[in-house]
């Protein structure tokens, strides 16, 4: 009981350094968090850890600012393996259609973890996309949305994915939802990694 709750602490500590050092841009403390074949995957972005945190990175010295806060956690070990969801929120800030808006997404943070050499670290990290909204940062202000653009993208984050194509990121379509298909493949895909399958 005693290795299970350390596990667990470990895990949880692991989940809060990503989005602080992720935030903050301590990229090589970020890096740590990670297993050298971690892969992430995000509305914006689908690759290597490496790749995640060089563009990650590219886009911080330009000035975009995607940040994160936490909320709880729910964390099923299995030996070496583990399955972390986490309560999150993810905030942007942008021009859309001319106006400075924040969007902010609600969901969970979908984790596929391993111990190895006596270290938990990311081998999966697949965000679940539940719902989310955007705000003028000036409310006299109001951006003229193009209804046919927004309601093409999944509900979970579709202002999210407005935004960020409007500067320029290519949004993956299919991202899971609170409910629906892909997140039921993702729970299966969880369940099979517990039993030692593969994360991906």
């Amino acid at each position: 009981m005693l290795d299970a709750r350390d596990d667990r602490l470990a895990i949880r500590d692991l989940v809060e350094n990503w989005a602080v050092w992720r935030d903050a841009g301590e990229w090589q403390r970020f890096r740590t968090v990670w297993h050298d074949d971690g892969i992430m995957m995000a509305t914006w972005f689908q690759g290597t850890a490496d790749e995640f945190i060089a563009v990650s990175k590219s886009g911080f010295e330009r000035g975009v600012r995607i940040l994160h806060f936490l909320g709880g956690s729910s964390i099923d070990v299995a030996g070496d393996r583990a399955i972390a969801q986490t309560k999150m929120t993810i905030s942007q800030r942008a021009d859309v259609e001319d106006v400075l808006c924040d969007v902010v997404c609600t969901g969970r943070f979908y984790d596929f973890l391993e111990k190895r050499d006596g270290r938990w670290g990311l081998v999966l990290r697949q965000p679940i996309y539940e719902k989310d909204r955007i705000d003028p940062v000036d409310p006299k202000q109001v951006p003229q949305l193009d209804r046919k653009l927004l309601e093409s993208f999944p509900e979970g984050y579709r202002h999210l994915a407005y935004l960020q194509t409007g500067i320029g990121y290519r949004v993956k379509p299919d991202m899971p939802g609170l409910t629906g298909d892909a997140v039921q493949a993702l729970y299966a895909r969880g369940r099979r990694w517990l039993a030692g399958g593969p994360a991906v």
